[in-house]
C-alpha cells in the first residue's frame, strides 16, 4: 500500500507542476499558437481513448462486465456533462446580466466560474489517479499520462481566461496553482476511500472511463473539426496516432502488463 501512496503522490505532484509549466508560454506572450494547441488536443484524443480501450476496459472486463459497470461508465460521462453545463450556464447568465449593468464585468465572473470548474475537474483527476494505482501500477501510469496530456491545453486556455478577466499574471499564476492543488487533495481522498470503502477502485475506473470518453469525444474532437484544411487534418490524425502509440508503448513496456 505504501508503494501505491508513493506512486500516486509523485504522479499528482508531476501533474500539478506540469499544469503550472503549461502556463509559462502565457507569461511570456499573450497568445500561444493555435497549431501547437491543436497538436496537443489531437494527442490528448489519442491518449485518452487508448487509455480507455487498451487499459481501463480490459481491467474492468477482467472482473466481469456487469450492468453496474455500464452504469458507472455512463455516470462518469454524465457527471462531466453536468459539470460543463453548470459552468456554461453560470457564465452565460452572468454575461447577460453584466452586459446591461457593468459592460465587460462578466469577465470577472468568468474567471471565478472557470476556477471552480477547473478545481472540481482537477479533484476528479486526483481521484482517478488514486483509483488507477490502487488497481495496478501500469493502470496508474497510463491514467497519469492521460491526465497530463489533457491538462496541458486545458491549463493554457484556463490561464488565458484568467488574464482576460483582468488578473495580473502573478495573481493568475497563484490561482492556477491553487486550482492544481485540488488534484493533490483528490488523490489523498481517493487513497483514503480505497482503504475505507471496499471496491471503490472498481467504481472509479469505469467512472474514469466515462470521464475520458466525454473529454475526448465532446470537448476535444469538436475543436479539431473546426479546422478542416488538409494539412490540419493530417496533423490531427498523426498526433492522435502518436497519442495512441504512447499508451501502447507504456502498456507493453511496463512490467506485469496483460
Amino acid at each position: 500500500m505504501l508503494e501505491v501512496w508513493l506512486y500516486s503522490i509523485i504522479s499528482v505532484v508531476i501533474v500539478s507542476l506540469i499544469s503550472l509549466i503549461a502556463a509559462i508560454p502565457m507569461l511570456i506572450k499573450k497568445k500561444v499558437s493555435d497549431k501547437v494547441l491543436l497538436f496537443f488536443l489531437s494527442m490528448s484524443v489519442g491518449v485518452l481513448l487508448s487509455t480507455v480501450f487498451i487499459d481501463f476496459l480490459p481491467e474492468i472486463a477482467s472482473n466481469g462486465y456487469t450492468l453496474g459497470v455500464s452504469l458507472n461508465i455512463l455516470l462518469g460521462f454524465l457527471v462531466f456533462f453536468i459539470l460543463e453545463k453548470l459552468v456554461h450556464w453560470h457564465h452565460n447568465k452572468n454575461h447577460k446580466d453584466d452586459e446591461h449593468v457593468h459592460g465587460h464585468g462578466h469577465a470577472y465572473h468568468l474567471a471565478s466560474v472557470n476556477l471552480i470548474g477547473d478545481g472540481v475537474h482537477n479533484f476528479l483527476d486526483g481521484l482517478v489517479i488514486a483509483g488507477a494505482y490502487s488497481v495496478n501500477i501500469v493502470l496508474g501510469i497510463t491514467a497519469t499520462i492521460s491526465v497530463i496530456f489533457h491538462e496541458i491545453p486545458q491549463e493554457i486556455a484556463d490561464f488565458g481566461v484568467l488574464l482576460y478577466s483582468g488578473m495580473s499574471k502573478k495573481r493568475a499564476l497563484t490561482f492556477n496553482f491553487m486550482s492544481a492543488i485540488m488534484a493533490v487533495i483528490g488523490v489523498i481522498i481517493g487513497l483514503l476511500l480505497v482503504n475505507k470503502i471496499e471496491g471503490f477502485e472498481r467504481f472509479i475506473i469505469p467512472f474514469a472511463a466515462g470521464n475520458f470518453i466525454y473529454i475526448a469525444a465532446s470537448n476535444l474532437l469538436p475543436q479539431l473539426h473546426r479546422h478542416c484544411k488538409l494539412t490540419d487534418t493530417l496533423i490531427h490524425i498523426s498526433a492522435i496516432i502518436l497519442g495512441i502509440g504512447i499508451i501502447v508503448l507504456v502498456t507493453l513496456l511496463s512490467p506485469g502488463h496483460m
